[in-house]
């Protein structure tokens, strides 16, 4: 016979083969929604509609360009119609390709410096024992508080010194100067969080330091490499001082210093740069929200261990 136990308000049938064993789902009580459940808790309301105004104020910007990037200079002031011809007068003003590989060429090379650099470093700062590493490190930490405009003259005239100026190298290796600093400082947080148990293990097998950095660090370092270079991206590419004074023939611009020289003309058509300042931008949206997951595993790391 089947046989039912009170436990406190609920009654749970067994004892027979075919009984449930569980209370059946009908008579479960229904589960809240995920909105009521935010309706009754005023503060998720709050932060949700702040969210929600910060939203809209973070992409007022980018709707305000779609929108006069589309209008000829009349349809701008007026406030009604669409063109293109904002678009086909960038075009035809600036080298906008060559301009964008320009920019992309200079954002790898001095992002694999940085990346090559930096990672090796922070290695050596995390697990190698050095005299005076403490100091060399509050230095390098330090660095992250010069501005770029207080350096950028020396730099200029040391790089004329030695004909790099109008020379893609000069940017690249400015760029990098400028981001070792805070790449080094998050190499070293990466690399102090690896177990020292596989550090051991690795010496005692014969791998060596190098062998442990190439074939352990490095490949577990993605999350750490990521965000350096989704952060430099960023930064460098959308820099217009350094590239302004170090690249100024017209076939070595970037993207950011032809929009310069775009409105810096008698007659500036502000469609055509809205046009031009939406193209800047993409690159720097598409690499953010491709690599936002490791961006954000990479800034975290340090919290999680």
């Amino acid at each position: 016979m089947a046989t039912s136990v009170e436990y406190g308000d609920r009654q749970v049938a067994g004892g027979g083969a075919g009984a449930p064993a569980s209370t059946p789902a009908a008579s479960r009580p229904p589960r809240p929604s995920r909105w009521r459940r935010v309706r009754r808790d005023p503060g998720a309301v709050g932060i949700f509609l702040g969210l929600i105004v910060i939203s809209g104020i973070m992409l007022y910007p980018f709707g305000f360009m779609i929108l006069n990037s589309l209008r000829t200079e009349t349809q701008y002031l007026s406030g009604r119609g669409f063109s293109l011809a904002s678009w086909q007068i960038l075009f035809g003003s600036l080298p906008v390709g060559d301009e964008l590989l320009n920019s992309m060429l200079i954002c790898v090379g001095a992002i694999a410096i940085i990346l090559c650099c930096a990672s090796a470093a922070g290695f050596a700062f995390a697990k190698l024992g050095f005299r005076g590493q403490g100091l060399l490190f509050f230095g390098i930490i330090g660095c992250m508080m010069i501005p770029v405009q207080s350096i950028i003259i020396p730099e200029y005239v040391n790089l004329a010194n030695v004909h790099l100026i109008n020379n893609y190298l000069a940017p690249i290796l400015v760029y990098a100067a400028l981001g070792l600093p805070f790449a080094t400082f998050l190499m070293t947080v990466f690399f102090r969080g690896l177990p020292e148990e596989l550090v051991e293990a690795a010496l005692c097998d014969g791998m060596g330091y190098i062998g442990l950095f190439w074939r352990v660090g490095v490949r577990m370092a993605a999350p750490a490499f990521a965000t350096i270079a989704v952060l430099q991206f960023i930064q460098i590419w959308d820099d217009l001082l350094v590239a302004l004074l170090l690249l100024q023939e017209p076939t070595n611009r970037t993207i950011t210093v032809g929009l310069g020289v775009l409105s810096s003309g008698h007659e500036v058509s502000v469609p055509a740069l809205m046009a031009g300042s939406l193209v800047s931008a993409l690159p720097a949206i598409l690499v953010y929200l491709f690599f936002q997951r490791y961006l954000v595993s990479g800034l975290t790391m340090g919290v999680n261990r």
